[in-house]
């Protein structure tokens, strides 16, 4: 121990703590719960090693390419958080150890499963479907990374092979099994179910990690330093415009014990930085619901609807997909965009983590709180789709990059989400104003179910309304104290459903066709329209109960009565709606019977 005390003092009494460099096969530095800031290149010589426990973490300075070297290495613990059957997304913060200088690949071979605070055990690797705990082995058959791509297909198979490049994020299932080995008296031990612990051993990455990009297609990366990474300040980079300035994390049912990919019941959540002081905002992947037993919930409680998980630090080891911007072919991750942030005091980091935290940051000044609205909506009382509207001054009607988040999921058969720009949106950011509509999208497949609900409200006036509007009816529905569910046919809904805050029906400004007279005439099948004012009526439309348009006229003009047969419609409840030349608008049920 004294050679390691004589080893750090000479190395804090380097002038401005420029470079690190440690020699002889019985040296090492030992850094528990604490940060150490290098400014410029680390040497670690064969044999000498850089341990950083308990959260201690390394930061360096350099403003370029990396200028690191040696054949000794940095080892850093990280935890998963599935068992042997479903993914975490991992970008390693190590490479190979060379006398080489600059940051290398690294490969699963180069982890391994620590003994006590230094020693270590090589993970062995196999091939077949899983792996284990004790002892360590990892199945290189789900060892996979992602570059720029929309493809499932596309995905690169990395297996036991050292092929992956600095920044480049991978794939790794969990293990079966327990590890009951606990590191340093901390009660934690290696493995204590669909938790294993990894100990990253390598030269440590530093300076500028570029990553390639593609217009309108994913790329998996993540944070690829031995420290925590400021996710707003890489996203919201102004030289990183090559990418939509969102994050997207995978999350996994854990409770689906299959490696078939038709059986996985996952998908992406996302995060908005919204700016550079705030801690953001998530929304979880949409998964569907199960009961404590594993069976299918139908009575549709939400799932995977934790909304205190946030992201703005990225943990050590922690992997995120990117998306491409139109333009450009690149991004960069830089020294300037790392942080000294503890995952287990933080709320803001959590490696693919659904756990409470105490809310303490570390060396970050008070996040700023960004005001916005949660909505759950269930479908079909199966899953849940989560979205959240922002409602900050910046913000604008149009999209605005870091704040609006893209959908990640383009093909679920059933969907909520922000109709913007032609586009579907699971974030969207506009400055609150009471009178604000925010059209809602529904993609529907078969007779579905959608029950909106408001799951919370941050930062927001409590006194303020909130409704849901449906065109069909003109009707506002309270989804503050109460929810709002309809069933749909099979279709788009893009122009039927708003955010408000303001129920016009109620207010003295009603646009509403007066003096029309709508009449079901069962005995001669017959639907008719009086219209004694002579008003001018531009559109008559029929629905039926589900929503689906019946059939509509268009340019009807000014007679004094209208009539419409309905002898070949079935009995039923229907809506009737009149739009006149000057957008005034009547809607009225009906009863058919035969």
């Amino acid at each position: 121990m004294k050679k390691l005390l004589t080893l750090f003092l000479a190395f804090v009494s380097i002038d401005a703590f420029s470079q690190l460099y440690v020699t002889g096969s019985t040296n090492y530095v030992y850094v528990k719960g604490t940060v150490v800031f290098v400014k410029q290149d680390i040497n670690l010589q064969a044999n000498t090693n850089f341990y950083l426990r308990n959260e201690g973490q390394l930061v360096q300075g350099t403003t370029s390419t990396s200028a690191n070297k040696g054949a000794g290495k940095v080892s850093v613990f990280q935890e998963g958080t599935v068992n042997n059957y479903a993914y975490n997304y991992w970008c390693s913060p190590v490479g190979n150890a060379s006398a080489a200088t600059g940051n290398e690949s690294f490969g699963i071979t180069m982890l391994g499963s620590p003994t006590s605070v230094t020693a270590t055990t090589a993970a062995a690797n196999i091939g077949s479907f899983d792996g284990f705990a004790s002892p360590l082995t990892i199945s290189n058959r789900w060892i996979y990374k992602f570059l720029s791509s929309t493809v499932y297909s596309d995905w690169i198979y990395v297996g036991s092979t050292s092929t992956i490049g600095a920044g480049e994020g991978f794939t790794m299932k969990g293990t079966s099994g327990t590890d009951s080995t606990i590191i340093e008296g901390n009660s934690v031990q290696n493995n204590s179910g669909s938790a294993q612990r990894y100990d990253f051993r390598g030269k440590p990455n530093d300076g500028n990690i570029t990553v390639n990009t593609a217009p309108d297609k994913f790329t998996l990366t993540g944070n690829p330093y031995p420290s925590a990474l400021n996710v707003n300040a890489f996203l919201l980079d102004a030289g990183n415009s090559a990418m939509v300035a969102n994050a997207y994390y995978w999350e996994q049912d854990k409770t689906v014990n299959s490696h078939y990919v038709a059986q996985y019941v996952g998908g992406y959540g996302t995060y908005s930085p919204v700016s550079l002081g705030s801690n953001g905002v998530y929304v979880p992947a949409t998964f569907n619901t199960y009961n404590g037993d594993g069976s299918l919930n139908a009575n549709g409680a939400t799932s995977n609807t934790n909304t205190s998980i946030l992201r703005k630090y990225a943990p050590v080891g922690q992997g995120f997909m990117i998306y491409g911007a139109p333009t450009g072919s690149s991004v960069t991750l830089k020294n300037s965009h790392r942080a000294y942030y503890k995952e287990s005091t933080s709320p803001n980091s959590y490696f693919a983590r659904n756990a409470s935290a105490v809310t303490t940051a570390v060396t970050d000044n008070a996040d700023e709180i960004i005001s916005h609205l949660r909505f759950n909506i269930s479908i079909n009382n199966q899953f849940t789709r989560q979205i959240a509207l922002i409602l900050i001054p910046s913000a604008t009607d149009g999209v605005d990059n870091g704040i609006d988040a893209l959908s990640p999921d383009g093909d679920l058969p059933n969907d909520t989400y922000f109709f913007l720009n032609d586009n579907r949106y699971v974030i969207e950011g506009v400055a609150f104003d009471v009178s604000k509509r925010i059209p809602l999208g529904l993609k529907v497949t078969e007779n579905t179910s959608f029950k909106f609900s408001l799951l919370e409200s941050v930062n927001f006036d409590t006194a303020q309304n909130i409704y849901i509007y449906d065109g069909l009816d003109n009707s506002y529905h309270d989804i503050k104290n109460g929810n709002y569910e309809v069933m749909l046919s099979t279709g788009v809904y893009n122009n039927r459903f708003e955010i408000t805050f303001t129920n016009v029906a109620l207010g003295v400004n009603q646009n509403t066709a007066d003096n029309l007279l709508v009449v079901q005439d069962n005995s001669l099948h017959m639907l008719r329209i009086s219209n004694p004012d002579a008003q001018n009526l531009a559109i008559m439309a029929l629905y039926d109960i589900s929503g689906r348009q019946v059939f509509s006229k268009q340019k009807l003009g000014t007679e004094a009565a209208f009539e419409f047969p309905t002898v070949a419609l079935s009995e039923g409840v229907y809506l009737v709606k009149l739009t006149t030349d000057d957008n005034k608008v009547l809607t009225q049920k009906i009863i058919i019977k035969k």
